[in-house]
Parts: structure tokens; C-alpha cells; sequence
């Protein structure tokens, strides 16, 4: 099932199902108004979801074309951005000069969670020596986790799949890295792909709490990386677990995999300049390509192995603000 939300020029926008291949939709409002109301009442609204969704398989519904998306989620009560892969913390450590992460304990902040861009809104931001960077992700959305979920358990609390470009400053990191008290000024507002996807209509691609497909990133329109989801040092399953250790989380918290990064980034790409860079001071002894100008776009998307487009894309371009 392919949800989505509508933008109506409110906080929330309105909660839509759509066809799998993205072409029409149906309102869902007698359902559910809001995403965030139906997570909240998620036993009983999936049934009623799944039974519009099946309408759209019979040819039902309106024509998605030209149509405006707000992102799954305009704004939401608890964001928490992992950082999976540990090919991509390796090669941060290279470039920032820090220590590795305890073994066996997920890397995890909490985030700013009252504003998410639409996939295709521009990027505003105040200055280009900032380092602006784009990092793309794979992101779920749980329902109300109870405190203390085994992993296996926490499994079935993974609602929704998403696909998440988590824009950073890298200049601005390294020092509030320093503070250990977490980023603020380094992480504005994320952009998310329009569609959130039920676990189902990823396959065989839904495994061991990890999305195993590559993530397609383009720089001003040129291939940057390819690089699998599907080698997370830590599923998805065991950050929520992490994250719900000492407290509950809320029907609506989205928890992200951090950048998507492969071994092997120097064959298959990276999914920000961040790693690129660190690459680079790796072969070469100093980092050559610059961070975003203005200006300049991105573009994300996943593909399932037929090439249906999973999530919607992401395409943006950075502006000043």
C-alpha cells in the first residue's frame, strides 16, 4: 500500500492512498484525515487504507498528474536519525578526526521534527560556506512503540518505509560535534519522497529490517552514487529497539538509517559529498570536490527490480534563503 499526502496549505495536508504505479489516487479522509491520524489509530485504519488500495488496482481513482505532494509526514512528533552503515562512519571519522562509536551500540540523534520539505520544494539556506550536503536515507514511520521492545518485537511496529534526504552543514558540525550535546545550526529540515510505502510492496527487497536496494543519487544531473540499503550495520528493527530502551516512542516517529554507504564507495558512489570528500583524503591526502553552491540540485530515487519508481523522487535545488 502507497500513502501520500497532499498539500492543502495546511500544517498536515491530507492523507491520500495511491496507485502503485503513482498515477491515481483516492482521499482517504473518511478515514483518516492526517497520516498522523491514522498511525495513531492504526489497526483500525490499515483495513480500511488496504480497501481503497484495492479500489486503485481495479482502475478506481482520480489522476495524479500535476498533482502537489507535501511530504508523508509534513511535521512530526519524534524525529531520530541513525547512522547505519559503518563504512560511511569510518570514513566521517577520517574526515572529522573522531573516534569511533562503541562497539555493538547504534549511533543515534534526536533531530528537528516540526518542519519536513516536499520532495520537490526548494532548499533554502543562509550561507554557502556552511558546507551544504545533501545525505540520502531510507527512513521508517512506527506506531506507539511500548518502552523496552526486543528487536524482534519492535519488527512489527514498522508501519511505513521512506526515502529521506537529511541535508547537512558540515561546517557547522565539527563544532557542535565538540559540545556533546548533539546538532542544531548543522541540521536543518530534511526533505522526504512523497510516498510512504507499506513493508509489503518492498518483496523480497524487505529484509532482516533492512531495504535492499540501491539508492540512486544525482548531483546537477550526474551520477554521484548507487550505493545498497541493504548493508546496515543495524536494522531498522534494533534502532527502534535502541531508541524505545528507556522510554515509549509515539505513533509517528520516523527513524532514519543515516547515510547510505557501501564498502566498496569507490566502484559504486556515495549518497553525500561528505564521503566523497573523505574518500578523497583517503587516495589522494586532501578532499578536492567542494560542497552545494547555490544553485545546484539533487536528485534521489529507488527503484524496485522491475524499475517502478518505489517512493517517488526527491528533486531539489539549493537556494539562498
Amino acid at each position: 500500500m502507497k500513502l501520500a499526502t497532499q498539500d492543502n496549505g495546511s500544517p498536515d495536508g491530507t492523507l491520500i492512498v495511491v496507485s502503485a504505479d503513482g498515477t491515481r489516487f483516492l482521499s482517504a479522509t473518511a478515514i483518516a484525515s492526517t497520516m498522523q491520524m491514522a498511525l495513531d489509530n492504526w489497526p483500525s485504519a490499515e483495513p480500511a487504507l488496504r480497501t481503497l488500495a484495492a479500489r486503485l488496482a481495479e482502475g478506481e481513482g482520480e489522476s495524479a498528474t500535476g498533482f502537489q505532494y507535501a511530504a508523508p509526514l509534513p511535521r512530526a512528533w519524534q524525529w531520530l536519525d541513525g547512522s547505519a552503515f559503518r563504512s560511511h562512519g569510518e570514513l566521517m571519522e577520517t574526515l572529522f578526526g573522531t573516534e569511533p562509536p562503541p562497539a555493538g551500540r547504534p549511533l543515534m540523534y534526536q533531530g528537528l521534527s516540526n518542519q519536513f520539505l516536499s520532495a520537490t520544494a526548494d532548499v533554502p539556506l543562509p550561507r554557502e560556506e556552511d558546507g551544504i550536503d545533501f545525505e540520502g536515507e531510507y527512513g521508517i514511520i512506527t506506531d506507539a512503540v511500548p518502552m523496552g521492545v526486543t528487536p524482534t518485537q519492535a519488527m512489527e511496529h514498522i508501519k511505513l518505509i521512506v526515502q529521506i534526504n537529511d541535508w547537512s552543514l558540515r561546517a557547522l558540525a565539527p563544532v557542535e560535534m565538540k559540545t556533546g550535546f548533539g546538532w542544531v545550526q548543522a541540521k536543518p529540515a530534511c526533505s522526504v519522497a512523497p510516498f510512504a510505502v507499506t513493508p509489503d510492496v518492498l518483496g523480497d527487497a524487505w529484509c532482516d529490517g533492512r531495504v535492499h536496494l540501491p539508492l540512486s543519487v544525482d548531483w546537477n544531473g550526474k551520477r554521484f552514487g548507487d550505493a545498497l540499503g541493504g548493508v546496515m550495520e543495524f536494522g531498522f528493527h534494533e534502532l527502534v529497539a535502541h531508541a524505545a530502551s528507556t522510554r515509549s516512542l509515539c505513533a509517528g516517529t520516523i527513524i532514519g538509517s543515516g547515510t547510505v554507504s557501501n564498502s566498496n564507495f569507490r566502484e559504486i558512489g556515495s549518497s553525500c559529498i561528505a564521503e566523497r570528500r573523505g574518500i578523497e583524503m583517503l587516495d589522494e591526502g586532501s578532499a578536492r570536490t567542494s560542497y552545494m553552491h547555490f544553485g545546484d540540485t539533487v536528485r534521489m530515487e529507488a527503484r524496485l527490480s522491475d524499475g517502478s519508481l518505489l517512493f517517488g523522487a526527491i528533486n531539489q535545488k539549493v537556494i539562498k534563503a
